[in-house]
């Protein structure tokens, strides 16, 4: 967990979880605040979308970006100004982790280029590989070089930013961690996500029809536990309490 501080973790919420899955198992910052085992009094959630705003970058200890059902070639006016918050962060080297949407966030406004996947939607529990570079990451060296993740997106980082280095791919995305300075990291896929998550949002999808090319009953079936996936969000914030501690 965080060490008490002055300055709060910051969760940048991007959107809101659709309506079956927030009864079932609440809102994305609920999600990481729980499977990232943060304290929810040393969390402030700003919702970009309700027009909230964050402070500078300098008076948090750190940031997450949640997902969104938002797409960021959109550019809607609050992921732009996001975007330019995630840009200032970067030059405070603020440690900042991104899943989903905020990976696509983050390597977009770093100068990557995101857009739908060709092969179109990436859902369920995938296999995770490592890159060489992820083997000697940091904090990614310290999974196996092959895990479980929860994945569900249409966008995609096609193209990562010159100066982002990739530490993970799966079969259908190749840029699935993204490194992009000593504090700054993302992911594609889920790791607030369980697998109680993935059952209710494969229901959900399934029970909309509108993907005929994918067959989430299938999909469901193939759903399993990701510790490994969600233990990457624990080692995050458990480096953030040591940098704090240390600062102390």
């Amino acid at each position: 967990m965080i060490a008490p501080s002055q300055k709060p973790l910051l969760i940048l919420q991007t959107g809101h979880a659709p309506e079956p899955i927030r009864r079932a198992h609440d809102n994305f910052p609920q999600m990481f605040i729980r499977q990232g085992d943060i304290d929810p009094q040393q969390v402030v959630i700003v919702d970009l979308q309700a027009g909230e705003r964050p402070l500078p970058p300098e008076n948090y200890c750190g940031a997450i970006i949640t997902g969104s059902r938002s797409m960021v070639t959109e550019h809607l006016a609050w992921s732009e100004d996001a975007a330019d918050w995630v840009r200032l962060g970067m030059l405070q080297e603020l440690p900042m982790f991104g899943a989903c949407y905020g990976h696509q966030l983050m390597a977009y406004a770093l100068g990557g280029e995101v857009d739908y996947h060709p092969q179109g939607i990436e859902v369920g529990t995938h296999e995770v590989t490592l890159t060489p570079a992820g083997h000697l990451d940091p904090l990614v060296s310290q999974l196996p070089a092959q895990f479980a993740a929860n994945l569900i997106h249409l966008q995609t980082v096609i193209t990562p930013p010159a100066t982002a280095t990739v530490l993970a791919k799966t079969l259908h995305d190749p840029h699935q961690i993204l490194r992009y300075g000593p504090n700054a990291v993302s992911t594609q896929f889920h790791p607030e996500f369980t697998l109680a998550v993935m059952k209710t949002y494969l229901s959900w999808l399934g029970s909309l029809a509108e993907d005929d090319s994918v067959d989430f009953t299938h999909q469901a079936q193939q759903l399993s536990e990701t510790p490994l996936s969600q233990g990457l969000l624990l080692a995050f914030v458990g480096a953030l309490g040591k940098r704090q501690a240390l600062a102390g």
